[in-house]
């Protein structure tokens, strides 16, 4: 089993949030994907513990990926990790079934360090990118 899997298409920005969760977390095992395919044939095979999704991606774009990999694994916590901060996407990645939305651009490594401990302790914070009252299920 796989504990996260990041899935983007940029290989240098997978690999810092590779060296980021891992600088925390050294036992966990981290896979990487650069596109959609690759990233539900990983879930299918590895099952995460959680995924951090980026929106754009070559083919299946992260939006339609999540939809997906929630229909199949619906218990598998997807927060949308991207560059695309607008309400608009926020509201997309909700619609499609995404956990928590952190921004590349805003959001800090204590901020997504923070995402996998809530999903790993099950704490009752709410998923990064939503008030609690906005929070579907705690993560």
């Amino acid at each position: 089993m796989t504990d996260i899997l990041i899935v983007d298409d940029n290989r240098s920005f997978r690999k810092m949030l590779k060296y980021i969760i891992l600088s925390r977390y050294s036992s966990f095992r981290v896979s990487e994907a650069g596109d959609g395919q690759s990233a539900f044939r990983k879930t299918e095979e590895e099952t995460p513990g959680l995924i951090f999704m980026d929106v754009r991606l070559p083919g299946e774009n992260g939006l339609q990926l999540t939809r997906r990999i929630k229909a199949s694994f619906p218990d598998i916590p997807v927060i949308m990790l991207t560059n695309l901060d607008g309400p608009e996407y926020r509201e997309a990645a909700a619609e499609s079934g995404a956990d928590g939305f952190l921004s590349k651009k805003t959001s800090s490594a204590s901020e997504v360090l923070e995402s996998v401990e809530a999903v790993y302790t099950q704490s009752a914070k709410p998923p990064p990118g939503k008030k609690k009252a906005e929070a579907k299920k705690p993560l």
